[in-house]
């Protein structure tokens, strides 16, 4: 009966532990992202939810609410410039992955202190979970008409940012 009782506690304490170290091996629940955070309605159409992720960046781009901004960026995104040569992809310069993306907005983007980021004129083509939008951006005083292109990608029903290019207009100097 001793010996029974052993077995008993001893397969207890072997449940116990593997249910215990299941616990950290889970992964954590994924918080929301992209369109996911904007608490859209159940019926907002690809179209709506992409124009909203590129309201909600311009609006916290002006807030410099830097959590939530990086939150709208899928992993492995970029930003670049294309530095008024749109033809000339030699001369870009990039921000890979989301810690460059952070600082980016940290170190050159917030210290100008917009009062205003909106993209308008959006021109919106989807393929399935990728999208591609060429915008103008007024940043202040700033116009840059059709000189954005951001690319999004749709996962988890989310859309999140993948890139951003800009300074796409042709620069007549250069």
């Amino acid at each position: 009966m001793q010996r029974l009782s052993v077995r008993v506690l001893a397969l207890t304490i072997v449940l116990l532990t593997a249910n215990a170290c299941s616990l950290f091996l889970t992964r954590p629940a994924k918080l929301p992202a992209g369109s996911c955070l904007l608490h859209l309605d159940a019926n907002t159409s690809d179209q709506q939810a992409i124009r909203a992720v590129l309201n909600a960046e311009g609006e916290l781009v002006v807030k410099q609410d830097i959590n939530q901004l990086m939150a709208l960026w899928a992993d492995g995104a970029f930003v670049a410039d294309a530095n008024n040569t749109p033809t000339n992809r030699d001369d870009d310069e990039f921000w890979r992955n989301k810690d460059a993306i952070r600082h980016r907005y940290v170190r050159i983007v917030f210290p100008g202190a917009p009062s205003a980021a909106t993209p308008a004129d959006l021109t919106i083509q989807t393929m399935d979970d990728r999208a591609v939008v060429t915008a103008t951006t007024q940043i202040g005083s700033e116009i840059s008409p059709a000189g954005d292109r951001w690319e999004l990608v749709k996962t988890d029903n989310c859309w999140l940012l993948k890139s951003l290019t800009f300074n796409l207009e042709a620069n007549k100097s250069k």
